[in-house]
Parts: structure tokens; sequence; C-alpha cells
């Protein structure tokens, strides 16, 4: 049977499986989202509850972290082995258990535990971040932007969501917060369930069967690449920026005289602004291609830091805040999408590995960072880092466009037009 004949034959339940698997990923990622947000709503007052030196009480929340940092490049390596479908259902089932330690902690009055705990729902998130990247596994270039911006737009109902479960199951049990912990491991078990149900591996395509045959290139290979370059300075660069200023946001509003409840509002909001923009993102770099939408995210992320010089106001922190998520959401979306181009399908999985893990560790050290430069600089001070990071990645995606174009001219191509515009 020729190639061409074979394409035939599987392309047509080959787009059904993939539309199915946007769907169930954009649900897996509203799950997850949820359980994430319990654990990063309570997490720091039940370390503080729960630790016999208060000096470790932001321990459990930063193994969250940091153990989803370790764990990013070897689930990777795993799934490549037994599979996206089995690898995501251990991970939403790891976060299951993650969360009944967390309540069996709670109940012992055992920190040591609840880290182990949270630690497991660390592992939960290192997998889920490859939701995005498996939405575009049987997709073509010009549908991938739009098939990560569905996957993440699952995460708006459970900015909502995961606050409201933390609360309402707060006092389920005699023990204050057992219940949301138990939301925590719920939700992992209807994620595994709703994966293990709904979710298939995507089969390669004959190009990528033959593809795998040639030897991956060596990883500096492929990350020494101007499009390769562009997209981890979008991906990690955004995530940097964002997790650096949210994580300070709630001490910085409190120290700007607003509540604690302002505080939680701010993030809430700045949640919103994280996720909601992916209903709309994919079709916005089909219509206007990929830089100007990644510019668009670096302004809306600059222009954070820029209100926080002028006022420090209860509107100044929803306002900020609020560009701070789209602007992440914009640079987020359009730097996965260049990273899915960058690498032959024998590499995808070192790659996204590799590529997760630089992101993961950065985003670790900022949010650990964030806390101590705060306390050193103030609020105007710390936006201030915000700057120079953005310059930094607008040049390294410049790069890129100029590598684009000659590429482009040397190979005789026109300036694709808006089938092809997302990478241009």
């Amino acid at each position: 049977m020729s190639t061409s004949k074979l394409s035939e034959d599987i392309s047509a339940p080959e787009k059904s499986s993939s539309r199915s698997n946007v769907a169930v990923l954009a649900i897996a990622q509203g799950l997850f989202t949820a359980a994430i947000a319990i654990d990063l709503t309570l997490t720091g007052l039940t370390g503080y509850q729960l630790a016999p030196d208060k000096s470790l009480a932001t321990l459990p929340f930063a193994l969250i972290t940091v153990a989803g940092a370790i764990a990013t490049y070897f689930a990777s390596t795993l799934m490549q082995k037994i599979g996206r479908r089995r690898g995501f259902v251990l991970g939403a089932l790891t976060g299951a258990i993650g969360g009944l330690i967390s309540v069996w902690a709670v109940f012992l009055n055992f920190f040591w535990l609840f880290c182990i705990g949270t630690a497991a729902v660390g592992v939960f998130q290192a997998f889920a971040q490859y939701y995005r990247l498996a939405a575009t596994d049987s997709e073509p270039d010009n549908r991938k932007a739009r098939a990560i911006s569905l996957v993440l737009a699952g995460g708006v109902i459970a900015a909502f969501l995961g606050p409201l479960l933390a609360s309402w199951s707060a006092d389920l049990f005699p023990v204050l917060f057992a219940g949301s912990y138990l939301m925590v491991c719920l939700l992992g078990l209807v994620s595994a369930a709703l994966l293990w149900l709904g979710y298939q591996d995507a089969r390669p395509e004959p190009l990528e069967l033959h593809d795998h045959e040639q030897p991956p290139r060596k990883l500096l290979t492929i990350f020494k690449q101007p499009i390769s370059l562009a997209a981890l300075s979008n991906n990690v660069i955004g995530g940097v920026v964002m997790m650096f200023i949210m994580t300070a946001t709630p001490l910085a509003a409190v120290a700007s005289n607003h509540s604690i409840n302002d505080g939680a509002s701010i993030i809430q909001w700045h949640l919103v602004g994280m996720y909601a923009p992916s209903l709309f993102a994919g079709r916005l770099i089909a219509l206007f291609g990929l830089p100007p939408i990644l510019f668009l995210g670096m302004a809306l992320s600059a222009a954070c830091g820029l209100i926080a010089q002028f006022s420090d106001s209860l509107t100044a922190f929803y306002i900020a805040l609020l560009f701070l998520g789209v602007g992440w959401n914009f640079m987020f979306v359009g730097g996965t999408t260049l990273l899915t181009s960058s690498y032959h399908p024998s590499e995808k999985a070192r790659v996204q590995g590799v590529a997760e893990f630089i992101q993961y560790t950065f985003t670790a050290f900022s949010t650990l960072a964030a806390g101590p430069i705060l306390q050193l600089l103030g609020w105007k001070g710390m936006n201030n880092i915000v700057f120079p990071l953005i310059a930094v990645s607008a040049v390294i995606t410049l790069r890129w466009m100029r590598a684009d174009r000659r590429t482009k001219n040397a190979n005789g191509e026109r300036v694709p037009d808006n089938e092809n515009r997302s990478m241009t």
C-alpha cells in the first residue's frame, strides 16, 4: 500500500481522535487546575499550622514546584515508553495519592507527611504540563496553536472552581482543611478515569514513521536553533515573570493596606487572565500570525510592571495582575507552538522533557526568590526586574523572525497567507 493511500486511510479516524483528545485534555486541564488551585490556596496556611518550626511553613508549598521540576523530564521519557495515556493516568493517580496523604497528615498533625503529600501533587503537575503538548500530536502546524489554547482554556472555570471548592470543603471534617485535600484526591481520581476512558494515544503518520529512522540530533544542536531559543525565551521568561510577580502579590497587597481577601480576589482574577484568553488565542494566532501575539504578550507583561510604578491602589493591582495573566497566556501559547515546530518526531520526548525541565526550574527559583526580593526591593523595585527580562525575550524573538525570513527567502517561499500564518 502506498504512503499516500495509507495517509488517507488513517487521516479520517485520526482527525476524529484528535478532536476527542483535545476535548478530553481540556477537561483534564480544568480538573488539574482546580486541584492545584486548592493546594496553592491552602498549603501555605496548612504548612504554617503543622510546621514544628514556623520558618519551614512554606516548604510544603515549595515542594510542589521542586518535585514537579524534578519529575518533568522523567515524565516525558516515561511517556515515550508507555504512551501518553498511561503516563497521564499515572500522574493523576499520583496526585490523588498526594491528596489522600495530605488528608492523613492533617488529621495526624504530621508536617513531614504533609510534605510528601504536596510533593506527590507536584508530580501530578509535572505530567499535567504535557496536556497542551499532547494536544498537538495529531495536529498540522496551522492548527497546533488552536489546540494548545483550547486545552489551556479548560482552566477558566477551574480558576473560580478551585478556590470555591477549597473554601466549601475546608470544614467538612472536624480537622480544618482535611476536606479540602480530600477534594484534591477526588479531582485526581476523576481525572485519571477520564484520561483512561477518553484519551487515545496518537498514531504516528507514515512520514513520521520514516522520520523515526533518522538519528536524533544532539540536544545542543536543537536548542541552538533560533526557533528553539525563541520558544524557550517566551515560555521561560513569560513563566518566570508571571510566577515572580504573582507569588509576591498577596503580600504586596496586604503591605499596601489592602485586606487578605483582596489579595485572594486579585489572584483569582489573575488566574482568569491566565486562562480565559485561551478561548481565542489560537484564532488570533491564525489571523495575525505568531509574532504579533508574542509581542502583545510581552507588552502586557511589561504593562504590569509599569502600572506598579505609578500606583498601589486596589484597582491598580487588579489591572496589573489581569494584564500579567493575559500576557503570560499569549507568550505561553505562542512559545509552545514554536517549540512543537522545533524538533523531528524522533526527538520529541527528549526535547519536550528538557524544555519543560528548564521552564519548571527557572519558575521554581523565581517563586522562591519572590518573597525575599519583595522584602529587599519593595513592590515597585521588584517590578523593575520585569523590564530587562521582557527585553531579552523580545530580542531573541526578533532574531528568530529574521532567521525564519532568511530561510524562506533562500527557499524561494512567499510570505505565507492566512492558512499558515501561525508560523510567520
